[in-house]
């Protein structure tokens, strides 16, 4: 299907800004030389520009990139603007992020990791 980025296994999101001129190979060339990772593999990759009104989302179908690109009528995204390159979130954050939420809730209840058994 085209541009079904709920396969991905991971996503990351390029904190900071990033230049929004550039299309499918300049983004993918920062994936791959700014944070060493691969644009192949089955990750959506986001950026945002400095305005925080627009992202953009790359993601590799097996056969080709899509580059998947909203720009918000009204508002900003609540964008991260630390100091990590690249950072990994989860689903859940990222529905926060499109809904204008900060990706950083303070009192969302986290997930446990049990290892092991009682």
């Amino acid at each position: 299907m085209f541009g079904d980025i709920s396969k991905a296994e991971k996503i990351y999101i390029a904190c900071g800004y990033t230049d929004m001129r550039k299309a499918i190979d300049g983004l993918a060339a920062i994936v791959q030389q700014n944070f060493q990772l691969n644009p192949f593999q089955n990750s959506l990759f986001l950026f945002c520009g400095r305005r925080r009104d627009r992202i953009k989302a790359l993601y590799w179908e097996e056969d080709g990139f899509v580059l998947l690109y909203k720009r918000l009528e009204n508002g900003k995204f609540q964008w991260p603007m630390n100091a990590e390159a690249v950072r990994s979130i989860t689903n859940q954050e990222l529905r926060w992020l499109l809904e204008g939420l900060s990706i950083d809730q303070p009192k969302a209840v986290k997930k446990v990791k049990i290892e092991g058994g009682f």
